[in-house]
């Protein structure tokens, strides 16, 4: 990995939120400084979606070479 690289990576602001089942995910932080998730759905609907989701199990993996930003769409085979 370049210079340039590293010194990118260390300098672009973290994302603080994204979107999931119609709701905007953002992370907070309280006054206390512990963090968790705020969303605002289009609806109800989407509300109760994300919900069961979260009553789910979770599963949480580490990939060093993940990349923390939106990735465009891929344009479906015609």
């Amino acid at each position: 990995m370049t210079e340039e690289r590293i010194e990118e990576q260390a300098t672009k602001p973290k994302p603080t939120g994204f979107t999931v089942c119609n709701c905007k995910l953002e992370v907070v932080t309280d006054p206390d400084g512990k963090r968790h998730f705020e969303a605002t759905c289009l609806n109800k609907e989407a509300r109760d979606d994300l919900a069961s989701i979260f009553e789910q199990e979770a599963i949480l993996r580490i990939n060093p070479k993940v990349i923390l930003e939106e990735i465009p769409p891929v344009a479906e085979p015609k």
